[in-house]
């Protein structure tokens, strides 16, 4: 089958120009877990050409509930490895790079190359860290996003934007270390905040206004509320 009706849905929100840039797109989604995955997914749905997706872990037991990627079938395999096969399984026309690899300082360069957007869906503060260096000095733009509890923050940063230290603090000075042990990850927060990392990707590729920038959008789905906080 050739799937021709494949994109009919995008296009009354997106140009025929638009679903066609889409295609020749490389994006790479840095954390294949609770964020990575429903981001991949998303990405592969819409379009987007070429995903290269990194990471160096299996799923395990934990992961099962809020991990779109992670089965009773795939736990012990890659989480790359399995992304790799779902969009194939979703997107015969997008072209796939697995890399079964953490991202450090040694390759967070080599990991980010050739990419017109990169998405942060980590776990790991000094990860993180390594990774926003690398986009900002490769003029790459970086889609942020974490989540903790019922809680979670996006934001899009490009070269020459505020610093990613304003979120987190010094780099691999302790401070503001990850709360997702704390407060647990539940399977709403990571796809809802998944859903805006994928949306500020394709409007970061589409040169779309509108994206968040300079200010960090939080999202408490406790209480259904949404605040901007802005950077500086």
């Amino acid at each position: 089958m050739d799937f021709e009706h494949r994109y009919d849905r995008n296009k009354a929100s997106l140009t025929d120009d638009e679903c066609a840039a889409l295609a020749a797109k490389r994006i790479v989604v840095v954390g294949c877990g609770g964020l990575g995955g429903s981001v991949i997914e998303a990405l592969a749905r819409i379009g987007v050409g070429h995903l290269r997706v990194v990471d160096g872990d299996v799923f395990d037991e934990s992961n099962l509930n809020r991990q779109i990627l992670c089965t009773e079938a795939t736990v012990g395999q890659k989480k790359a490895l399995v992304a790799a096969e779902r969009i194939a399984a979703i997107n015969s026309s997008v072209a796939v790079e697995p890399v079964v690899a953490y991202l450090d300082e040694a390759n967070a360069f080599e990991v980010i190359s050739g990419a017109d957007c990169v998405v942060d869906c980590l776990d790991n503060l000094e990860a993180r860290f390594w990774l926003a260096y690398a986009c900002q000095h490769a003029n790459t733009p970086l889609v942020y996003g974490a989540i903790a509890g019922w809680f979670g923050q996006v934001c899009t940063v490009y070269p020459g934007d505020v610093s990613f230290v304003s979120v987190y603090g010094e780099p691999f000075e302790g401070g503001g270390e990850s709360q997702h042990k704390a407060l647990g990850n539940l399977p709403f927060t990571a796809h809802s905040i998944a859903a805006i990392q994928a949306a500020e990707a394709v409007k970061v590729v589409l040169e779309r206004p509108g994206q968040i920038r300079n200010r960090l959008l939080m999202v408490d789905l406790l209480d259904g509320s949404v605040d901007d906080m802005e950077l500086r």
